[in-house]
């Protein structure tokens, strides 16, 4: 780009610099990836960083309280193989098989909440990029749908039918 194009594109208002500039969307997604809802403050779509944090931070609530839940698990298991019964489940649970359940329960929810916490991150880099790619879409007032019926050959042709055509 010429200095003078740089100049005169830098002049502009910094909602219309959003919409022109080609390299957006790939910003939007790079600055998500660094900071979740970043992306979106970026392109101003202000309004889903709370969606966002909310669902991260569910996942992560989860995963963290699975990956406790599954510790205690492991630990009571691990304390009655020694021969130490005084664990929180002593009087609750009165088999080391069904602590291993309790264990592989936990983990299997923990693993649930982790590819949550990773799809969730990767939805909104996604997002980011797919929303900067949408900004930059034509929906000027000038364009409009029009649709044309050709009445003409009506007697003349047998066989009717329909034709759309679009003029843009």
């Amino acid at each position: 780009m010429a200095a003078q194009d740089r100049a005169a594109f830098d002049s502009l208002p910094r909602k219309i610099r959003i919409k022109k500039d080609p390299l957006t969307p790939s910003k939007a997604a790079f600055y998500s990836a660094v900071l979740p809802g970043l992306g979106q403050i970026h392109t101003r779509r202000y309004w889903i960083v709370p969606f966002i944090y909310g669902g991260l931070s569910t996942a992560g609530y989860f995963y963290i309280n699975q990956n406790k839940e599954m510790k205690r698990y492991r630990n009571a298991y691990k304390q009655r193989i020694r021969g130490d019964f005084s664990d929180d489940f002593t009087r609750k649970i009165a088999q080391n098989s069904q602590l291993i359940e309790g264990m592989n329960f936990h983990k299997r929810n923990r693993d649930f909440a982790l590819m949550w916490l990773v799809g969730g991150y990767l939805l909104n880099i996604l997002d980011a990029n797919v929303g900067a790619h949408l900004l930059q879409f034509n929906v000027d007032q000038d364009l409009s749908f029009k649709p044309y019926f050709n009445q003409d050959n009506l007697m003349a042709d047998p066989n009717v039918g329909i034709a759309f055509q679009l003029n843009f």
